[in-house]
């Protein structure tokens, strides 16, 4: 079973504080880069993996998705998502992504935002998801930049001026320990190699693959974003089945 780190009350307290948490899709400065590569939803039954509040499984619907089903592990999020949300065609129901199970053909798209590295059988829930899409299907999803989560690191150092990230045994995959909101946070490092490998070998195509990086016009209004430059955070991953 996965952490469900996100029901510790220190870590849910901090989470719920973050620009994403409070403004939703628009907080994400990383939004309009997936936005650009969502399909037409109109008439689709939609999978969210890893929903959280929600925000995207509303977004779904206003876009035109016939029905959404929004999966998370904590029960906290849950209970803020349905508290949030007055459309019955949104179903929201706790999941651990680590062994869903989902019917077969049963989706036309799938999402998931921020919520595989905390997955450790990651190849399971792609053939999961793979079985679960129908022919033609599209999913498209963000992790933690596997650069980002080598190098992820308080004690990042200074240099003349510049930052520097040093990355920590990029090659050595499995589960790292971070204190991130929480003491101990379990995250599953996976080399972008064998995050597109494990996708090909069960069965999708690979459609577009972004390392996320702020626009000039982000960094203006948010100087903080330009750490993001320097060293990626967010991988955007389009596939198809």
């Amino acid at each position: 079973m996965a952490q469900n780190i996100y029901d510790k009350p220190e870590f849910f307290e901090g989470y719920s504080q973050l620009g994403r948490s409070v403004h939703g899709l628009a907080g994400a400065a990383e939004w309009p880069a997936i936005k650009a590569q969502l399909p037409d939803l109109s008439g689709k039954r939609v999978v969210d993996l890893g929903c959280g509040y929600g925000w995207f499984s509303r977004y779904a619907r206003e876009a035109g998705a016939a029905h959404v089903l929004g999966l998370d592990l904590s029960e906290k999020m849950i209970a803020r998502a349905k508290a949030d949300t007055s459309d019955p065609a949104i179903d929201y129901r706790i999941a651990d992504l680590d062994q869903l199970e989902l019917p077969r053909e049963s989706f036309d798209f799938a999402y998931s935002s921020l919520a595989f590295h905390y997955v450790e059988d990651f190849g399971r829930l792609v053939a999961t998801i793979h079985q679960a899409l129908v022919p033609g299907a599209q999913f498209v999803f963000t992790i933690e930049h596997p650069i980002y989560m080598a190098s992820f690191n308080p004690s990042w150092r200074t240099t003349d001026g510049e930052r520097t990230w040093p990355v920590d045994h990029y090659s050595a995959e499995g589960p790292r320990s971070t204190d991130w909101l929480a003491k101990g946070v379990i995250k599953h490092h996976r080399t972008i190699g064998t995050t597109l490998n494990t996708l090909i070998a069960t069965g999708f195509t690979i459609r577009h693959v972004e390392e996320w990086r702020p626009t000039a016009a982000q960094i203006e209004e948010i100087p903080a974003l330009a750490e993001e430059v320097d060293r990626p955070m967010i991988l955007i991953v389009k596939v198809q089945r």
